[in-house]
């Protein structure tokens, strides 16, 4: 799609397809970022042009290594693009605050896109603080044309200032779907130079260093105060309504279209402006105050924190004595909801109370969400065959076996919806990796008396990403824990993206798959790999590793089969499938020493109830005759017939 557009033609793109297309109509030579929803179809996007536009793509290690690679190609004089999601920015901070301070040289551009309401996410964390703790320029696009066009003004921002500028996305502009009018690509050649011979203090030619520090961040400050400038002038700002209107809403990125939709619906478009930010660290403080100088009451609309709503509270108080005092309404006050996405109800509930408009649901709401009422629930559940259904099981048998009540420390991913099964065996879950890191601590409280068997899982692209360190300070310490990875050949979760245990990379390439069995055992721990899906065999080896000491592995290892890997499989030596049986008269349903095991607790979709004849049986549809629930039936009223 993004090399078929035609100059001055309307295309219906992603969010994230915008945002590709733009870097390209830049001149991008480098993208690199680590998947993460929302963020993950611009690196995807781009590594599908990789050989027709001469453009580096790659899914790197983790969010800190992804940004290293694009600094290098800043540094060699090149346009590069960085993707991440929120919680990257966390993972990539480090080097962000000193790159901020070093600054660069060809235009670079972090492009983070966070997750209003955590819909993918364990938190719905505003990113947009960063750019203001690090001192760099923030802009948010409000609409999908802006997605693509702000990225070539941020690249051309960027090399003007030497500074790294950040965009911020959401998921509805990430994920929604808008029309964008294409512009041209740029045909000009640009070669890689690393220019370091310079003085200390030439940003041109010397290394490139945060060195002399006090020096280099007042320099970056002084960035900060042309950037004002710029942003003063900005194209992207913008305001729509009467000149001076009764209430003035100050909003950014897709609440714009919210708070403009919230006006139609209420009437309201001759008393009620919107003031569009798209430029929001630092904010143009002359465009704030010829705005609010127009208007006693201002309502500002945002997600997920009052970012804005601090800064122009402030201004406005050192502008009282030009502009008078104001009222204003928002996240401060609880006019708008603090946490989760914002939506053009809650803009509308808003305006309702601040002008006093009654406001009644139309007719084609109430339809609307009688239709939503009428959708199946489908609970959170492990897809059907899925590998870690059956790890989990066994897991949970074993420690349920023992009586020292050992426990699993989790992270995010796929392997997360155990806790929404009647598994429930993860006992902490935080950020990748995390759980590795804490079992790691746990391991050590022996001498306070702790004696339950300490577990950890990750996936094994949260092996790579951030696992490493924490088992090696596991081995390193000596703690007594044992990691499980969950290695399924994918990074499932975000859409099967390449990782550096898989033999190919995001352009198709075929690379060297780094094995992780060989790396826990480079760095002193002992390892044993088992296929989930013999239960019997896993969980003999989980008996025997919880009653040893040390650091030990358990790499439980079966594709998942919906991964690219596992569709190149075909036409080689296929798995078994059985076609799976349900005998009614030995089926106990509810009744003791089962109460529906199999599908209240282990919860497969192709497992269902039938409330009138009170057994379980097969629903052809979803299963996918992996064998596994004929394992689990305490009266073996599930069998399997080999196909």
């Amino acid at each position: 799609m993004c090399l078929d557009m035609v100059e001055g033609e309307p295309y219906l793109l992603l969010g994230n397809e915008a945002f590709a297309r733009g870097a390209l109509e830049a001149g991008v030579h480098v993208a690199s970022g680590y998947p993460g929803t929302p963020s993950s179809e611009i690196i995807e996007t781009l590594s599908k042009v990789t050989k027709s536009r001469n453009v580096y793509v790659e899914w790197s290690v983790n969010e800190k290594v992804a940004l290293e690679v694009c600094a290098s190609a800043s540094f060699a004089g090149l346009r590069s693009v960085c993707a991440m999601k929120q919680n990257g920015v966390n993972v990539a901070s480090d080097f962000l605050l000193h790159l901020a301070v070093s600054g660069t040289r060809g235009g670079i551009v972090l492009i983070s896109c966070d997750d209003p309401g955590a819909y993918s996410s364990m938190n719905e964390e505003d990113s947009r603080f960063f750019a203001r703790l690090l001192e760099i320029p923030l802009l948010e696009p409000g609409t999908f044309q802006q997605a693509k066009d702000m990225v070539t003004w941020a690249f051309n921002l960027s090399e003007e200032l030497t500074s790294i500028v950040m965009i911020r996305s959401v998921t509805r502009l990430s994920h929604g779907s808008g029309t964008v009018v294409a512009g041209s690509l740029p045909e000009k050649k640009v070669d890689a130079v690393f220019h370091h011979e310079g003085a200390l203090t030439d940003v041109v030619t010397g290394p490139v260093t945060c060195a002399p520090v006090v020096l280099k961040h007042e320099h970056q400050q002084k960035k900060m105060k042309k950037a004002q400038e710029i942003f003063e002038e900005s194209p992207f700002n913008e305001y729509t309504g009467p000149e001076n209107p009764d209430l003035l809403i100050i909003t950014s990125s897709v609440c714009t279209l919210y708070s403009k939709e919230a006006i139609c619906e209420l009437g309201l478009e001759d008393k009620v402006g919107v003031l569009a930010l798209s430029t929001t660290w630092p904010l143009p403080a002359a465009l704030i105050k010829k705005y609010l100088s127009r208007t006693d009451t201002v309502l500002i609309v945002e997600e997920v924190l009052p970012f804005i709503e601090e800064q122009v509270k402030v201004m406005a108080a050192e502008m009282a004595f030009e502009i008078g005092v104001k009222t204003f309404y928002g996240k401060k006050d609880g006019t708008i909801p603090a946490v989760g996405e914002v939506n053009p109800d809650k803009v509308i509930a808003a305006l309702s109370k601040i002008c006093g408009i009654p406001y009644h649901v139309s007719e084609d709401n109430k339809k609307a969400s009688a239709l939503v009422s009428l959708a199946p629930d489908r609970g959170l559940t492990f897809c059907p065959g899925c590998p870690h259904r059956a790890s989990f099981w066994s897991i949970n048998r074993v420690l349920s076996q023992d009586d020292r009540q050992g426990f699993v420390c989790g992270d995010i991913g796929c392997y997360t919806l155990d806790i929404f099964c009647g598994f429930r065996t993860l006992k902490t879950i935080h950020s990748m990796g995390s759980g590795a890191g804490i079992a790691s601590g746990f391991g050590k409280l022996s001498q306070f008396g702790m004696d339950q068997p300490v577990l950890a899982v990750c996936g094994d692209s949260t092996f790579f990403h951030a696992a490493i360190p924490a088992l090696i300070n596991a081995v390193h310490h000596e703690s007594d824990i044992i990691l499980i990875v969950l290695d399924n050949s994918s990074t499932a979760m975000t859409g099967f993206q390449s990782h550096p245990g898989l033999p190919v990379d995001v352009m198709g390439n075929t690379m060297p798959a780094v094995d992780i069995a060989e790396v826990c055992r480079a760095v002193g721990a002992e390892v044993v790999i088992t296929d989930p899906f013999d239960m019997k065999e896993t969980q003999e080896v989980l008996r025997c590793m919880i009653q040893k000491k040390g650091t030990q592995v358990l790499i439980l290892r079966r594709t998942c089969l919906l991964s690219p890997e596992k569709k190149k499989e075909k036409g080689k030596e296929k798995e078994k499938r059985y076609t799976i049986h349900i005998d009614k008269e030995k089926c106990i349903g509810e009744g003791y020493n089962c109460n529906r095991l199999c599908t209240q607790v282990f919860c497969c979709p192709g497992l269902v109830w039938n409330k009138e004849e009170k057994v379980s049986q097969i629903d052809g549809v979803m299963c996918i005759g992996c064998g596994v629930c004929a394992s689990i039936c305490p009266v073996e009223a599930i069998t399997k017939e080999e196909i």
